[in-house]
């Protein structure tokens, strides 16, 4: 039916017991796994135990890595005036206004990773939010943005800011480091992604939050993380 594992990947699963890890021997068996012919991912995924239909239960928010994602991060601001200056200098890779949102209605324009806002161009936004909603693509005030920040936004979003929300079916999955990165540089993304989620726990929610808690490489099975050593 579905293709068959590499051999890399089934030395790896064997080397990985049926437990629970703590952070420092799991990521210690992620960077002892056979390398592939480029610089994989590492990225992290949790089950929640919230019903996301409910407004109450969403869980969602921003973590600024402290080593960041190992990604290049190309921003995209729109802006007018003072704050698309405010905007280049903080290291923007695109800046404009109305013309930017015409350039992507028109030419079907997508070579950014992350759109920033200002809160009176998201009226002009809204005649694409069709084009850029199904990419994740569309500025919120929860996701921090839409501001008049230009300056900390971008630098954060540079440095390494992640966006995580739950899905529908509870799940929460995001690339976190890079396996070049040391293991102490992995460590520390990962305590700071599992704080951030900690802290977003719903005030509701009355039963279990974090079901499972999992990391893995791009080409690697999944290492289950202790997550009690972080709930302390």
């Amino acid at each position: 039916m579905g293709s068959k594992r590499s051999k890399a990947y089934r030395e790896a699963k064997a080397k990985i017991e049926d437990k629970l890890y703590g952070l420092k021997d799991a990521v210690g068996l992620l960077k002892g796994f056979s390398n592939a012919k480029f610089d994989e991912g590492i990225d992290i995924s949790f089950r929640l135990g919230v019903d996301p239909k409910y407004p109450d239960q969403m869980v969602r928010g921003t973590v600024v890595l402290p080593n960041g994602t190992g990604k290049v991060t190309r921003v995209l601001v729109i802006a007018n005036g003072d704050k698309q200056k405010e905007a280049e200098e903080a290291g923007a890779d695109f800046v404009g206004g109305e013309e930017i949102i015409d350039k992507i209605k028109s030419e079907n324009w997508f070579e950014y990773d992350v759109i920033v806002a200002a809160p009176d161009m998201m009226r002009h936004l809204g005649k694409i939010g069709k084009m850029l909603g199904p990419k994740g693509l569309m500025p919120s005030p929860k996701a921090g943005t839409v501001t008049m920040n230009m300056k900390d936004t971008v630098t954060e979003i540079k440095k390494g800011r992640v966006e995580f929300r739950v899905d529908k079916s509870g799940i929460i999955n995001s690339s976190i480091a890079k396996k070049s990165f040391t293991e102490l540089q992995i460590e520390e993304n990962v305590s700071d992604f599992i704080g951030a989620i900690l802290k977003a726990k719903p005030i509701s929610l009355k039963g279990k939050y974090v079901l499972s808690l999992s990391i893995c490489s791009t080409m690697s099975p999944s290492v289950k993380l202790n997550i009690s050593d972080f709930e302390k």
